[in-house]
């Protein structure tokens, strides 16, 4: 192949690997413009799917919205995907820019050498009509073969006229895309991560602070489940201490429903994920069900066959006080829907210790006790008109007791009983059963959570309470 033909191929080449490249990149970028981070005070219609989270909602007693607390997950701050991939779609880019430049000089230069050997041929061509002399003939013919030869590349070098301009086209469309690229890279802080992280940071401490000011709420909404692990048995129990500090996050770990005494303990929920164990503890009876609780740095748990609830120290390792609870069901007497010695069910909210059971002395239905933290004597009780055998689990949120209809798919929170008012009422509150056989669930106030055990799978549910704001006329 001639040179000017080795330059064509390389130049035609080189743009055919623009155009791909274009016709590949451009469409990813069409999402780009419609992609916003709000990073000012107010942040509102956050999807969960971008990993934020729906804490509760805030109204005065009239029914106005005051607020609605949203903070973002903690790995918020970490340089997201999307940053990192516009910063690098960028540098590609501005690197195609200058590669189009050198090509645009390299083919300017070759253009003119186009031009110029254009107008040679075509000179050429109107010479050879001229050219009559009948000493010519034979150099005629043979200047006519190599003509012959050259016509086919008069349609080339219009193309290469055409894709000469199409370079031009080029390079302006990628200036004005890396401009736009630049634009909202800016727009979203893709530069300034730490800014970002430090707005973000204060922004959760201050929702953290109104958090505390609100009273107890009622629940409205459950979200989830976020699965945490899947390890042990169908049956099983895992928690956190809501007394704890924000610097204590110890997890205690209790697999089975009977026949067991051993308690794991993981330094953190990272640990817990990986199966760092930091203690185990031998408890000196065995517990029965799973719907023990951690509160102030003890476990409480129900003496497996015996209606007596334990308190045992993790500190010392000791039982610090243990009790008979007077006329409650035990061994599978008024148990949740799903079994497994589930007759006692102890929990903790905002307000206290309670526990959860059933008597003959109340047909059956649920009974609520609040007790001593530390002798567990019952403080008070209420007795409901809800059968213990048709609950799926229950949990107790600021002194109001949620009750499910099923520990099965389609479970929903169905019931509820408030301590406060010694009234009930129907709900319908749907959440999701993933793994389709709830064995545990309990409201963890620090976290605003709900932790389960279901089918084998840690998971926690996400809850959203309406809320009454306290100002300062109402103290």
């Amino acid at each position: 192949m001639s040179p000017p033909l080795l330059k064509l191929g390389a130049v035609l080449s080189t743009m055919a690997m623009i155009s791909n490249w274009m016709s590949q990149t451009l469409p990813s970028l069409v999402g780009l413009n419609t992609t916003r981070i709000t990073t000012s005070d107010t942040l509102t219609q956050i999807s969960p799917k971008e990993g934020w989270q729906v804490y509760s909602s805030a109204q005065d007693p009239d029914g106005r919205c005051i607020c609605t607390v949203v903070a973002p997950e903690q790995n918020l701050c970490s340089r997201d995907a999307k940053s990192r991939q516009l910063r690098q779609l960028l540098e590609k880019v501005q690197n195609m820019s200058q590669s189009i430049e050198v090509l645009n000089l390299r083919t300017q230069r070759d253009f003119q050498y186009v031009l110029k050997m254009e107008t040679q041929m075509k000179g050429l061509k109107a010479k050879f009509r001229q050219c009559s002399n009948a000493h010519m003939i034979a150099f005629k013919q043979e200047l006519k073969e190599k003509m012959d030869e050259l016509l086919p590349l008069i349609p080339v070098l219009e193309q290469y006229k055409t894709d000469a301009k199409l370079i031009t086209q080029f390079k302006e469309e990628i200036r004005n895309l890396s401009t736009v690229l630049t634009g909202i890279q800016e727009e979203i802080g893709a530069y300034d991560y730490d800014e970002l992280h430090q707005r973000v940071l204060s922004l959760e401490t201050r929702l953290r602070d109104c958090m505390k000011k609100l009273t107890c709420g009622k629940l409205m909404k459950i979200t989830g489940p976020i699965t945490v692990k899947i390890s042990g048995t169908r049956f099983g129990a895992w928690m956190t201490d809501p007394l704890a500090s924000e610097k204590n996050n110890r997890v205690w770990y209790m697999d089975s429903y009977t026949n067991n005494k051993i308690v794991r303990e993981y330094k953190s929920i990272a640990d817990f994920v990986s199966g760092a164990e930091s203690r185990t503890y031998n408890l000196p009876f065995k517990w029965a069900g799973t719907n023990h609780v951690v509160y102030n740095g003890s476990l409480y748990f129900n003496k497996y066959q015996s209606n007596i609830i334990i308190k045992y120290s993790f500190d010392s390792g000791r039982v610090l006080a243990q009790r008979s609870l007077e006329y409650a069901g035990f061994h599978n007497v008024y148990p949740y829907t799903w079994g497994g010695f589930s007759d006692i069910d102890l929990m903790a909210d905002e307000i206290g210790l309670w526990a959860v059971y059933a008597t003959n002395q109340n047909a059956g239905n649920i009974v609520i006790s609040q007790l001593n933290q530390d002798t567990l004597e019952v403080l008070k009780s209420w007795s409901t008109g809800y059968p213990k055998r048709s609950a799926g689990e229950s949990f107790m949120i600021c002194g109001t007791l949620y009750v499910t209809n099923s520990h099965l798919t389609g479970a929903k929170v169905y019931y509820s009983y408030s301590t406060k008012t010694s009234t009930y009422e129907y709900t319908d509150i749907p959440f999701h059963n993933q793994y389709f056989h709830i064995s545990m669930l309990d409201y963890n106030a620090r976290d605003r959570a709900l932790y389960a055990w279901n089918n084998g799978h840690q998971v926690l549910f996400n809850v959203t309470l309406f809320h009454v704001i306290k100002t300062e006329d109402d103290t």
